[in-house]
């Protein structure tokens, strides 16, 4: 399986070109005790790792804040090749296959593998990419749902959707009674987004088959699903303006848009940028394409990883597995940093026992949520998704401009993304 995570020339080559970005790495403090470093961008983390140095005076954690996405991973790549990278770092579970193809991360399974049986088995795949090692501890999933301002809906007469095919029909029956909103937006700014809509519908991107990979990005679910939102916005009753923009921010807000198909983290972005519509919003599944289908995608989500640098691997997959799985750091990761925990344990801990203080009428929004979080597709990541959702970002806003199929879009995206691998000394079958 090795031949599968061969390093990355190009990244490692864009790494060495930015020798500014370092960190510092660990060392022994006083009395000899180990001195950790964690790169981390989670929402507070620090009051939980407050109580890990607290309860461990001989290991003690320094965090350090970074920024997620791309950045994050060159940032990484570039203390790697220094010589200096962090003890720990968050890494989320489409960036692991980088890492490794890089010889970024420790194989902590000797030091972790004990703890499988307390994640969802396609969760736990996530941090062993489909080898014999365990590449970092999972840290929080982000399983899709959908969410609607119920106080609109009934204003509109209009129904909560369960398939695909009845959401395009409240989105054409709200277009009917009202033209100054839509039911939603289509994104060309976010592929994490479509991913998961593409993980429900059954797609498959990256796959393992013996010693190659294979990709599978223009699969028939992906061209449906693209196909299904491109359907809608031509015919002008889904809108095409991006997320996590101003006027995203405001059409959430003055009910210009009133549902968004996103992930269990949504109420605390609706929350920041809506906070005026508080308590009028409600969470349901997301519909799924055939009538009583249980199944959801997963938008987000990260894990605990150690460097394969560090000098204190033990120590720090000791800290990893206990900020994942210790009762007391999974309710802190919960109350503080608003992350949704992967231990199964956790999701269903007395942290979870209220909903989210943007939906406070949900009583029940984490029960839920854990049944629909178990619903989620099995999924792998490839060694350079970054190259993928570069091309997705490119394509659709193409296909919006010129008013192309968006299936065409899918298509661009799985050529560039095999002919990235192929130039980088991957095998890619098929």
């Amino acid at each position: 399986m090795r031949s599968l995570l061969r390093p990355i020339p190009l990244l490692l080559a864009v790494a060495s070109l930015l020798a500014a970005c370092t960190s510092e790495g660990s060392s022994d403090g006083p009395g000899g005790r180990v001195e950790l470093s964690f790169w981390t961008w989670a929402t507070n983390v620090e009051r939980v790792v407050d109580i890990w140095n607290r309860e461990h005076p001989d290991v003690h954690v320094t965090v350090s804040r970074q920024t997620m996405g791309d950045e994050l991973v060159t940032k990484v790549l570039t203390a790697a090749e220094a010589g200096n990278p962090p003890d720990l770092l968050q890494a989320e579970y489409q960036a692991l296959p980088t890492f490794v193809s890089n010889d970024a991360l420790a194989d902590i399974g000797e030091h972790v593998g004990e703890v499988r049986e307390e994640f969802a088995e396609e969760t736990w795949e996530q941090v062993t990419l489909g080898t014999d090692g365990v590449y970092a501890v999972p840290q929080d999933t982000g399983p899709m749902m959908l969410y609607y301002r119920a106080d609109l809906f009934d204003r509109y007469g209009l129904r909560v959707p369960t398939t695909w095919t009845e959401f395009a029909q409240v989105a054409r029956d709200l277009r009917a009674k009202t033209r100054s909103s839509y039911l939603t937006t289509f994104s060309s700014n976010d592929p994490g987004w479509f991913a998961g809509l593409a993980q429900q519908a059954g797609a498959q991107w990256w796959g393992v088959d013996g010693e190659s990979w294979t990709v599978g990005i223009d699969d028939e679910p992906t061209r449906e699903v693209a196909d299904f939102w491109g359907g809608l916005v031509s015919e002008g009753v889904v809108d095409d303006q991006a997320m996590y923009t101003p006027q995203w921010n405001k059409a959430l807000g003055d009910g210009t848009l009133l549902a968004w198909p996103s992930a269990i983290w949504a109420p605390a972005v609706l929350e920041s940028v809506a906070a005026g519509t508080r308590g009028k919003w409600a969470m349901a599944p997301l519909p799924t394409w055939n009538p009583g289908e249980e199944r959801t995608g997963n938008w987000g989500g990260s894990s605990t990883a150690v460097s394969a640098g560090s000098e204190h691997v033990e120590a720090a997959a000791d800290f990893a597995l206990w900020l994942n799985t210790d009762p007391a750091a999974t309710r802190a990761l919960v109350t503080e940093g608003s992350l949704y925990p992967a231990a199964r344990d956790a999701q269903s801990g007395p942290a979870l026992d209220q909903p989210p203080a943007f939906l406070p009428g949900q009583s029940t929004f984490y029960t839920e949520a854990k049944a629909i979080a178990d619903t989620a597709a099995r999924w792998t990541w490839g060694p350079n998704v970054n190259v993928a959702y570069q091309a997705y970002r490119d394509a659709f806003g193409a296909a919006i401009t010129e008013g192309s199929r968006f299936s065409a879009a899918v298509g661009v995206m799985h050529e560039r993304t095999v002919a990235d691998m192929r130039r980088n000394g991957f095998t890619v079958r098929g």
